[in-house]
């Protein structure tokens, strides 16, 4: 990788990608050009162009971006790139995306990575969204299947067993926006049908043959997540060409099969998939990089929450005790315009969000 120069002569669109820096807020944000609808704006880019497997990244302030495009005969993609980082995104379940929104987890599994058999009863995980709406949460995800590293496959119909009735339970107290967390197509519907409002999809709607369809034709709102591999087998020498750049491809191309498939761009939200299929370099990458993701023209969602990589890097602490990694990474999400961040803490993350929005001048 070099930083000094970019290839010279014609250059693929496919190839060009863009990550907004030098971003700004409050007054500053004049000077730069708005962040997917967020209270930042963005200075500069980083230009990245992959040419026979090798990836050269030069940034480049907004003037010099419009100079160079002109050069590699970009001018109108780069305008299209850039008008996909800084187009407002409409409201995602109802939900206003111009301030960071929090999202807490209900794992109704016995095996979780951080949380398992803690809610594994409907009665328990009931209770659990409730206190996490008590504590701010934004959207409650309810999950029925393990995704962890390792975990073994769960069949839709016990999946289903678990997280219609918490569902059901929390959408009739009619204070929860709920998102179903799941990759199979018949826990999608019977969750739906629950009155879950958002489909979460670790695999974004490729594990199931039936689930594109199905979200299309329900008109769902959708998350869709990047994960190489599956949970047996993800963690096994996981290996990127570039691991932001072939990850932004991947979510380029899910949504655009999406779209294809009658699904609006507004409705559809992605997630990088930190941990999933991912080094502790690779999930660093990815994370530097987080404003790329805005490129897709939708909604973005990171979930760090508690994740292994986070104790890689400190002292090896168990999944409870990395609260104070997981909201410094989620602050870091949050400087890079992040919509929804995805976590176990709610209380302790929606103290951070207030502190962060103040800052920000955000009410």
């Amino acid at each position: 990788m070099t930083r000094e120069s970019l290839p010279a002569g014609p250059i693929a669109p496919q190839d060009v990608h863009l990550t907004p820096v030098g971003l700004v807020s409050g007054a500053h944000a004049a000077a730069g050009r708005p962040l997917a609808g967020t209270a930042l704006a963005y200075t500069g880019v980083e230009v990245a162009v992959r040419r026979g497997g090798q990836v050269s990244r030069r940034v480049l302030g907004l003037a010099d971006l419009a100079a160079w495009a002109d050069g590699a005969g970009l001018t109108a993609e780069i305008g299209q790139r850039l008008a996909a980082l800084s187009s407002p995104r409409p409201p995602f379940a109802g939900l206003d995306m111009g301030r960071p929104l929090v999202m807490g987890i209900v794992n109704v599994t016995p095996d979780s990575f951080s949380d398992g058999g803690d809610f594994a009863a409907t009665d328990a995980a009931v209770a659990h969204g409730r206190a996490l709406l008590a504590a701010g949460a934004d959207i409650l995800d309810i999950g029925g299947e393990s995704t962890r590293p390792g975990a073994a496959p769960v069949s839709p119909v016990e999946e289903a067993a678990r997280v219609v009735p918490v569902i059901r339970a929390l959408v009739a107290e009619g204070a929860a926006v709920v998102s179903v967390d799941t990759r199979h197509a018949a826990v999608m519907a019977a969750a739906l049908d629950a009155g879950a409002h958002i489909v979460n999809d670790v695999s974004a709607l490729e594990g199931d043959p039936d689930s594109l369809a199905l979200v299309a034709a329900r008109g769902c709102p959708v998350i869709l997540m990047h994960m190489r591999g599956d949970p047996r087998t993800m963690q096994v020498e996981p290996w990127y060409e570039d691991a932001a750049l072939d990850v932004m491809d991947y979510l380029l191309a899910r949504v655009e099969a999406c779209v294809a498939a009658g699904i609006p761009r507004g409705r559809i939200a992605v997630d990088p998939g930190i941990g999933f299929g991912k080094s502790v370099a690779h999930n660093l990458d990815i994370l530097r990089h987080t404003a790329l993701y805005h490129g897709t023209g939708c909604a973005l969602l990171v979930g760090l929450s508690r994740k292994r990589f986070l104790a890689a890097l400190s002292r090896g602490e168990a999944p409870k005790d990395r609260v104070a990694g997981s909201l410094a990474a989620g602050l870091a999400c949050l400087d890079r315009g992040t919509h929804i961040l995805r976590v176990h803490d709610v209380a302790e993350t929606v103290q951070a969000r207030a502190l962060w929005q103040a800052l920000h001048g955000l009410p």
